[in-house]
């Protein structure tokens, strides 16, 4: 019941963050407000979202876990409720952006509680579960909310949430221990989270405008140059602060800095598959918008199915093999999408290649994910969580913004150059994906494997101190590095 109250919680926040965009023509007859008004009712909330999901993290440690857990998803409520009545656009895009600050406040606090609930034994498997069902939501998010605009009212997509939210509430309630309560006699970072929030949003800000703009306008140079500024002085500050946001200490983990490395590399190829692979089968193989958008669905199946079940694996055994391996077949599913071209067949030509993306992006998230989560002690787990958020939301921008720019200054928007260009964009994802692989199965360490007594000479070991052991399995730091 713990791990669905994660699941319902984080999927309203991935759901809306791709649902909203079947809305937006709905939106804009409704409410007018033109091309900016759509633009910034999808923007506001991830710029919110992504600027402050460090403070969020951060927020947990210091107030407790399920404290800040319950506050998200019932602010996310109440701001859903606000974006359904929106009388005008300009209450919308407000909305949207508190909407964003609600998630970014309940998204690390859901990884954080299961840290604190899941041993380091089950947490894996955990992780898992929890990644193949958010996986799910985000994928049927915007086919629900296509026929929620269709059948009656673009304020559903929004109104929907409340019932979710509700039952969140409950389980939470119900289920969820209080766990530990913040760091003791810790103090809120106000001038580090004012630093991070600014700087993250001038990066976000930035990288999302790039693309329309390019990097020469004002209005991309100057946030992301100041958001660089404001992160540096961000963790100069952090070095001499007294309770810092972000201790800086975590990045002695090995694990956790290699898994963050791994973490850029892996989303920023992932954006670039599902952006590049949409225009491709729009452009060049003649898709319609929603044949293109659903012919993804394989890799979520895959998620879904495979997720849990490598996240145990990586309990057991360890993480080191999967996130090495996994990356590496994801990146040989990509660069098998450099041989289609635009008269491909779905199942001989195009689902082969999904399979084998799909079949390593399983072996690897829930892995990565909880190898992260273990690099930091629990009294960090929130603000590990939102590093590891921040850095994955960052990368598919960077991809995005980065390799957008390079791949249309080779290629016209022509079909013929669609084909091209679908293949370099797919060559530079297998790329940074390999590269992510090489990063972990070089640079990830697998914890010691610990070796329960059965027994020993004289009788079975039983008793108390045993008993209490049961209940205190928690791998200790430097082990864990």
């Amino acid at each position: 019941m713990v791990l669905v109250a994660c699941i319902l919680g984080t999927s309203v926040v991935l759901v809306d963050s791709t649902v909203v965009n079947v809305a937006l023509p709905a939106i804009r007859e409704d409410l007018g407000g033109g091309f900016a008004g759509q633009q910034w009712t999808a923007n506001a909330y991830l710029v919110t979202l992504a600027s402050l999901i460090l403070v969020g993290g951060s927020l947990g440690d210091i107030l407790g876990e399920r404290r800040v857990f319950s506050i998200g998803v019932l602010g996310f409520g109440a701001t859903s409720i606000l974006c359904a009545a929106a009388p005008t656009i300009e209450v919308l895009v407000v909305a949207r952006a508190l909407q964003g600050v609600a998630g970014a406040l309940l998204t690390p606090a859901a990884l954080a509680v299961i840290v604190a609930a899941f041993t380091p034994e089950e947490r894996g498997k955990a992780v898992g579960s929890w990644t193949a069902w958010a996986a799910i939501g985000a994928v049927l998010g915007p086919v629900i909310g296509g026929q929620l605009v269709d059948a009656a009212s673009w304020r559903w997509i929004f109104a929907i949430n409340v019932p979710l939210v509700l039952a969140t509430l409950y389980l939470i309630a119900r289920y969820v221990p209080a766990g530990r309560g913040g760091r003791e006699r810790a103090k809120v970072d106000i001038v580090g989270g004012l630093m991070c929030a600014f700087g993250l949003a001038g990066l976000t800000f930035g990288l999302i405008r790039q693309p329309e703009v390019g990097f020469g306008d004002p209005t991309v140079f100057v946030p992301l140059v100041g958001g660089i500024v404001l992160l540096a002085s961000f963790l100069a500050f952090e070095v001499r602060a007294s309770h810092p946001m972000l201790p800086l200490g975590l990045f002695r983990s090995h694990n956790f800095s290699v898994g963050n490395v791994e973490t850029l590399a892996m989303y920023a190829g992932l954006s670039l598959l599902f952006f590049f692979l949409v225009l491709f089968l729009q452009n060049a193989a003649g898709y319609s918008a929603v044949a293109a958008g659903t012919a993804g669905l394989p890799i979520t199946v895959m998620m879904f199915v495979l997720s849990s079940r490598f996240g145990a694996l990586a309990d057991r055994y360890g993480p080191r093999l999967l996130m090495g391996l996994g990356p590496l077949v994801a990146a040989a599913g990509l660069a098998l999408m450099t041989t289609l071209d635009a008269d491909l067949d779905y199942v001989t030509g195009l689902l082969p290649p999904l399979a084998l993306f799909g079949l390593g992006l399983s072996m690897t998230v829930a892995p990565l994910t909880s190898t992260v989560l273990a690099g930091a002690d629990e009294s960090n787990a929130g603000i590990a969580s939102g590093v590891n958020n921040a850095i994955a939301r960052l990368a598919g921008l960077l991809g995005i913004s980065i390799v957008g720019p390079i791949v249309a200054s080779r290629y016209g928007d022509a079909a013929d150059s669609s084909v091209g260009a679908f293949h370099l964009s797919m060559a530079i994802a297998a790329g940074l994906v390999a590269a992510g692989g090489l990063a972990g199965l070089i640079g990830i360490r697998n914890p010691r494997r610990r070796v329960e007594s059965q027994g020993c000479a004289g009788g079975q070991l039983s008793g108390a101190p045993v008993e209490a052991a049961r209940h205190h399995r928690r791998t200790p730091a430097s082990v864990a590095d």
